[in-house]
């Protein structure tokens, strides 16, 4: 019994002992936000992450990119939240946001003409963007407005709100699709039909289009 309840509070004590790190991981990433938000974050900006789970690093393997996940910032009731497509699209505060992902990195990139998003093409790109709120997450990556995955919402408030393509389409079948990982989430999405002719907009292909520029990198490499 006495060794039941030494095991019990050495487990305890690993258990606080991690929370208390996270706490403290927590604490330095909302602290890089409130000063990343003293350099007036704007809306429009678009923020990426690191998601771990089974997908996003399929993601990550098709892409060559770190990048699995990404969002818009709008600011509600001068705080800014995070316009996102997950299960399903939500509004969800840049705290918490940011909290989701690997090691709380994160990248934000903003238009290099930021006078591009005057205030009718910003009102525009948020009307657009909160119609699309509640809409399933589209674990197919079809190009439709029935059902939408992150980069997808991303592209077409762009597109639908201020009239601005950030990029290009790739075919679906121009990505990495060989990696077992990879081939493994494809074998159980679509079974031996894969849509390899779908056009795709990837979180990388935003994080790499030219029109962009780094507003805040905490990514360490």
């Amino acid at each position: 019994m006495k060794k039941v309840v030494i095991g019990v509070l050495v487990f305890l004590a690993i258990i606080y002992a991690y929370g208390y790190y996270c706490a403290r991981e927590v604490d330095k990433a909302f602290s890089t936000i409130n000063k990343n938000i003293s350099k007036d974050l704007k809306d429009g900006d678009i923020i990426f992450q690191t998601s771990e789970s089974a997908q996003c690093e399929a993601v990550r393997l098709a892409t060559n990119s770190k990048f699995s996940h990404c969002g818009i910032i709008f600011k509600m009731d001068g705080k800014s939240h995070v316009l996102e497509a997950v299960q399903p699209v939500k509004i969800t505060p840049l705290t918490d946001w940011i909290s989701h992902g690997k090691n709380f990195e994160y990248l934000i990139k903003r238009l290099k003409k930021p006078n591009s998003l005057d205030t009718t093409k910003v009102k525009n790109m948020k009307d657009y963007g909160f119609q699309m709120l509640n809409a399933d997450y589209d674990l197919y990556f079809e190009w439709s407005d029935e059902k939408i995955y992150c980069s997808e919402l991303v592209w077409k408030v762009y597109k639908n709100g201020a009239g601005i393509e950030i990029c290009p389409f790739k075919k679906l079948k121009d990505f990495n699709l060989s990696d077992p990982k990879v081939i493994k989430i494809m074998k159980e999405r679509y079974g031996n039909n894969i849509p390899l002719e779908e056009n795709v907009v990837a979180p990388s292909q935003l994080a790499d289009s030219n029109i962009l520029e780094t507003v805040v990198d905490t990514y360490k490499n």
